[in-house]
């Protein structure tokens, strides 16, 4: 959903925490490896036409493989490794931090990284989902898993339960300003400064559509 996050010191809070075994970090080289591929060969052939077994060539895995990586192929424009970092750097900001705030600086500080290191695949992936259907479609199904994650964090770190209706609201509130900020973006041709129109989308959250 997000890349990689700052600490307050400059790191990547992925720096900070333990590094993952082999095992964690060959399965990640092969999401990373499948998703590649897909992104350079919708931009030879198109989306349409690119189909799981010429991914798969690209990538050098069985069909299979991609599919028990990425159940759908538009799970992999949309997937990233992000989301697990995101709850980290949600459950690090000072305690009594506005929740809003909170939010706002984990999203900001990860989408300012992610297009420094990544601007063309993010590129891509927001102009595919203004494109393809299918591929907006699944950005919502595909949400509720980071909504889960962000609702026990912020559910945490306000001391309410998890399945309090006003966290939820909100945690759904601000997903649906990611989304619909990153196809305005997308429709806009990305001439727009990404991160300026999401602290102006978490802005209107936060004090409500005036006249």
């Amino acid at each position: 959903m997000a890349a990689t996050p700052r600490t307050p010191t400059g790191a990547s809070l992925a720096e900070t925490q333990p590094q993952p075994g082999l095992r964690e970090r060959k399965k990640l080289k092969t999401r990373i490896a499948i998703r590649r591929a897909t992104y350079r060969l919708i931009a030879e052939q198109g989306y349409e036409a690119t189909t799981i077994e010429q991914i798969a060539e690209a990538a050098e895995v069985s069909p299979s493989t991609v599919f028990r990586y990425f159940p759908t192929k538009e799970d992999i424009v949309l997937t990233d490794e992000y989301d697990p970092i995101m709850e980290a750097e949600l459950r690090a900001r000072p305690a009594g931090e506005d929740p809003l705030e909170s939010i706002r600086a984990v999203l900001t500080q990860g989408l300012a990284a992610f297009i420094e290191e990544e601007r063309e695949e993010v590129i891509q992936r927001t102009r595919l989902m203004v494109e393809v259907p299918a591929i907006r479609a699944r950005m919502t199904e595909t949400m509720a898993t980071t909504s889960e994650l962000l609702v026990h964090a912020l559910a945490d770190r306000t001391g309410r339960s998890r399945d309090d209706l006003d966290v939820r609201v909100f945690t759904a509130a601000v997903l649906g300003a990611v989304r619909e900020v990153m196809l305005y973006w997308a429709a806009r041709d990305h001439k727009d400064d990404l991160i300026a129109l999401l602290d102006r989308a978490l802005t209107t959250i936060q004090g409500g559509l005036r006249l």
